[in-house]
């Protein structure tokens, strides 16, 4: 749980470095890709992760213009890419202005529970990994070479000169 804002941004910027590595990823193409009829694309799930950074955060009661999830996602992956990154800002840039680090223990009503400020932030980055996992899955079937996250994926040790771990 995050005891200061300074310390949610260190742990956002790098959580949000690793979103946009993977949104660089996508193509057009793989938009499309879901794990069965009837399920999100990856299109649709990268746009969940985009719209969330706003929905969830001005639900918590930040004030800051960034694309909602509403309606059909972009066709176009570099466009999901750039508003994830302007959300990013947007929504950064706002918690360093209206949130103080006492606003992490207070609580505020969400999806029917009620929650501190530390942990509306906590979940932010969780849903975040959550759906990141989900899409690298997408990107696989998809054909896409799919980025390292925490460590290297397995078309990076190859890159290195080193044999995967075994599959």
């Amino acid at each position: 749980m995050y005891r200061t804002i300074t310390e949610f941004l260190k742990d956002w910027k790098g959580e949000a470095a690793r979103t946009q590595k993977l949104l660089g990823r996508l193509t057009d193409d793989s938009l499309a890709q879901s794990v069965a009829p009837g399920h999100r694309t990856l299109g649709r799930l990268a746009w969940h992760i985009v719209g969330t950074i706003h929905e969830m955060m001005t639900h918590a009661g930040l004030k800051f213009s960034a694309p909602g999830e509403d309606g059909p996602a972009p066709a176009s992956a570099r466009e999901i890419a750039e508003a994830y990154s302007r959300a990013s800002a947007a929504f950064t840039e706002a918690l360093r202005q209206q949130w103080t680090d006492a606003t992490l223990s207070e609580t505020r009503k969400m999806y029917g529970q009620v929650w501190t400020g530390a942990e509306v932030l906590t979940t932010l980055i969780r849903h975040q990994i959550h759906h990141r996992g989900q899409m690298t899955v997408l990107m696989r079937q998809a054909g896409l070479s799919v980025p390292g996250i925490y460590g290297p994926s397995k078309d990076e040790w190859a890159a290195m000169g080193m044999p995967a771990p075994e599959a």
